[in-house]
């Protein structure tokens, strides 16, 4: 509708909303029009509604707002909004004697001077992505050590915690799902205003947002979707009056319910009017006027409804008119300052909070402080539930906040030490194991001799490619070998640290006897046969968006080479497969964020209906993330609906290294070690077994790769305690470096050794003594030679023919994609051993 709404369809509009009736796009778009006695019935209904929501919340007749520091952690940014005095140049900032970036001690200044004025929130604000546009923000970055500014905000709101006890609220633009997950530990919370849904503004020259890439409405609403799937509570809302039409105004109101209403992470939506500046694109366009403003509050309320918090910056309103903002439907007032001013609007100082206070009362208010994250997550989180604030910065909230949620009156903020959470996840009541996990450090958190500023190297390359090449250990003295193999020989499944790190790092002589020791404790478990399974890999996408750094298979649904099978596709391959002689087929796919969200459901089924007696073998714990958070339902329910459309198991893939820094560099925070934990000790309790693996050999070390092993050998001891299903093998990858951008970076090693492989395979058969009895080799990694060695080294199973195997081959392995069972016959037959083939779970056929 470009048309201005008659009074007649206005009052129409708002004799349904007066009965209590929910507005659609076209309502909403005409009581965006609304003025004069109409609009004063517009705000009477929407402030009823905001009524409702306080009471239900607890706090009727409170309205809140957020002591806070505004830390301008850098003004260069990529975009160029046309109504933007915010964003400077690299040479506007030299010429006023300012570096690119605020300096650590410079945050720390603002922060701590707030800290001791009584503020709780450290707004961080910055451009997006400064560095793909400046060189001179690149050049600084590399300086200070940090790959991307997202690095550099990541390490300093970690030492706003430690050193000021201030919540950071991070507000750097458009974040990707691994960037957020990698913030969301050292943040309550985090930002970006949506804006407009409007691509006419983002796409036709001379508007609004043209040559912004970070403004494109796609994107960002992907931002609030990440954000959603991530349960972090998230700031968001319209900037009004920036030449959208009303049907675009209401398009984006209808935008944040749906994800509001989708993923319940949405904290508070700011309506913001537009303000002309000067020296700006747009400085000669009109100010939104205050009806139209005051119409756009109430429309935004009444659609999101009571639940929502709807905030209006009290500095963008002359204070005369502040108290209509209530009177539209507000209950918040934002981040208000008593020390740094509004660095967006700089023109616009704030108001004290004594004259907010008075505007509050004289509308019948009373005014609380809250906390940087709003009061119902911070409820949650002190109640005990675990995924909307991170459990490492869940004791500095806690330090500041009421039993309600809201800041304690005449608190002050003091630096908390931040660290690694010492249970994990609480809410799967494997706290127990976790626990263990943590206290032996290689295998999953923290450790108490970490640095305190580890934070600032974080996924540094540089120096955990430095640390990476050091993967021999200390020089293993012969009577420290002698009294290592003799510990393995009596008990090899209980080995000590110290004894199993000894054999890990053996070469020479003493290598050989690990091998051989390997090779006996495999005859004595499995005998001598060599296993397969004739199965078919089928990598149903290869559309993905989480970026490891060592994987060349993953493409942008934009790229030449991206695929998505359908379901059809699928179900062919599997008859084809079977009509060759396959039992199972394995199925694994990109993260991509437009599957729907019965996907993996349907590929079960799919392969099911067309054959029935094929076992499905499928989704890494990566994609059952996916699925959670794109279903709603649990870990638990994912995997019983799965389980119900047909999967017969889980491949333990994405377990890279069950060690969280390591993974942060191989994988940007893709899925955290306890994540991967969780979600396969789930599958086990629910009666779905599960392969296990372990990809080494680019900037781990032996001490990772025996810290692993524990990890998998406290989950099968448990599995096995409690009766479930647990891991049926345990495949060792060698890392295959030619294609890997970490390796092309120049940060990972070329792969392991053939001395690495060696002690991997036979260590890993020593170590899971009695709890895993098949450890597999990869022919596809290591070739025939290779694959032979690791047959005398303690390993029994050859894995399967797989007829396609595309992640391997796009990282550039060169031994093939499948093989037939007569070459896997011929692999056996070179050491004497004989083969014989298998189901998935290991039953002769």
């Amino acid at each position: 509708m470009n048309e201005q709404p008659t009074p007649q369809q206005v009052r129409r509009a708002l004799a349904r909303v007066e009965r209590g009736a929910r507005l659609d796009p076209a309502e909403a778009t005409v009581l965006l029009a609304a003025s004069g006695e109409d609009l004063q019935r517009l705000c009477t209904a929407a402030a009823r509604v905001r009524d409702a929501g306080l009471e239900a919340a607890g706090r009727a007749g409170v309205v809140t707002y957020s002591p806070k520091v505004f830390i301008p952690v850098t003004r260069l940014c990529r975009d160029r909004c046309h109504y933007c005095t915010f964003v400077e140049t690299p040479g506007q900032a030299a010429r006023e004697g300012r570096a690119p970036y605020l300096s650590p001690d410079e945050i720390l200044a603002i922060a701590s001077q707030g800290a001791a004025m009584g503020c709780l929130e450290a707004l961080f604000t910055l451009g997006d992505r400064p560095e793909d546009r400046w060189p001179e923000a690149r050049a600084w970055l590399d300086e200070q050590g940090y790959d991307s500014t997202l690095a550099y905000v990541r390490a300093m709101a970690v030492r706003v915690l430690e050193e000021t006890g201030l919540l950071p609220h991070l507000n750097p633009g458009v974040m990707s799902w691994e960037e957020m997950n990698r913030l969301k530990p050292v943040s309550p919370s985090m930002g970006m205003m949506l804006e407009t849904t409007s691509r006419r503004l983002f796409e036709t020259k001379g508007e609004a947002h043209f040559g912004s890439p970070d403004k494109d409405p796609a994107v960002r609403l992907r931002v609030l979707e990440d954000a959603g799937r991530l349960s972090i509570p998230f700031t968001t809302g319209l900037l009004v009056g920036i030449g959208e039409t009303l049907e675009e105004r209401a398009d984006t109101i209808f935008a944040l319910r749906g994800s509001a209403t989708a993923y319940g992470a949405i904290q508070e939506v700011i309506v913001q009017n537009f303000r002309a500046k000067p020296d700006t694109a747009m400085r000669h366009a009109d100010d939104l006027g205050l009806d139209e403003y005051l119409a756009a509050i109430a429309v935004t309320r009444l659609v999101l409804g009571p639940r929502a918090r709807v905030q209006a910056p009290p500095n963008l309103t002359d204070l005369a008119e502040c108290h209509a903002l209530l009177g539209a439907g507000i209950d918040d007032w934002g981040g208000v300052s008593p020390l740094t001013p509004d660095h967006v609007n700089p023109e616009r100082p704030w108001p004290s909070v004594e004259r907010l206070r008075e505007i509050s009362a004289e509308a019948g208010f009373e005014l609380a402080a809250r906390l940087t994250v709003h009061p119902e997550y911070v409820r949650a989180s002190l109640a005990g539930d675990a995924a909307w604030i991170d459990p490492r910065v869940r004791s500095h909230v806690a330090a500041l906040a009421t039993p309600e949620g809201l800041a304690r009156p005449g608190v002050r903020p003091e630096g908390l030490a931040w660290q690694e959470p010492d249970g994990g996840l609480e809410s799967t009541g494997r706290t127990d194991l976790f626990a263990a996990i943590d206290a032996e450090g290689p295998g999953g958190g923290r450790t108490e001799d970490r640095r305190s500023d580890f934070a600032e190297v974080y996924g540094d390359w540089e120096s955990v490619g430095a640390a990476a090449t050091i993967t021999g250990a200390p020089a293993v003295l012969h009577s420290e070998g002698r009294e290592a193999l003799a510990a393995a020989e009596a008990d090899p499944g209980n080995l000590s640290d110290e004894h199993a790190l000894t054999l890990m790092t053996a070469e020479g002589p003493l290598l050989e006897q690990v091998c051989r020791l390997a090779d006996d404790l495999r005859r004595e478990v499995v005998g001598d046969d060599v296993t397969y399974v004739v199965n078919r890999n089928i990598n149903f996408t290869n559309v993905c968006y989480v970026g490891c750094r060592f994987c060349a298979f993953a493409q942008r649904k934009t790229d030449a080479d991206a695929y998505t099978l359908s379901m059809d596709e699928v179900a062919d391959r599997a008859a084809e497969a079977w009509d060759l002689g396959a039992t199972e087929v394995c199925m694994q796919g990109g993260i991509d964020p437009d599957l729907p969200a019965s996907a993996y459901f349907d590929l079960a089924t799919a392969v099911k209906q067309r054959v029935p007696e094929m076992h499905v073998h499928a989704f890494s714990p990566m994609e059952v993330v996916n699925g959670t958070a794109r279903t709603g339902l649990s870990v638990e329910d994912f995997l019983i609906k799965a389980r119900e459309s047909g999967l017969g198991s889980l491949p333990g893939t994405a377990a890279e290294i069950l060690d969280d820094e390591v993974r942060w560099v191989l994988t940007k925070g893709k899925l955290p070690a306890r994540t991967w934990i969780d979600i396969v000790s789930t599958a086990h309790r629910i009666g779905l077994p599960t392969t296990s693996t372990m990809m080494y050999g680019h900037v781990d070390n032996p001490r990772h790769w025996v810290g692993h092993l524990r990890v998998l050998s406290r989950m099968q001891d448990e599995a096995l305690e409690h009766g479930a299903a647990r891991f049926t093998e345990f495949v060792p990858l060698p890392f295959v470096h030619t294609s890997a951008p970490i390796y092309l970076a120049g940060v990972a090693r070329p792969g392991p050794t053939m001395r690495d492989n060696l002690a991997v395979h036979a260590m890993a058969r020593i170590l899971l003594h009695g709890r895993i009895d098949n450890i597999q080799t990869s022919w596809v990694k290591l070739g025939v030679e290779g694959t032979r060695a690791m047959l005398r080294a303690g390993a029994n199973d050859l894995g399967g023919t797989l007829m396609e195997e595309t992640i391997s081959r796009m990282a550039g392995s060169e031994h093939g994609s499948a093989k037939t069972v007569a070459e896997l016959v011929d692999i056996g037959a070179g050491i004497d051993r004989p083969v014989r083939e298998r189901t998935t779970l290991y039953a002769a056929r």
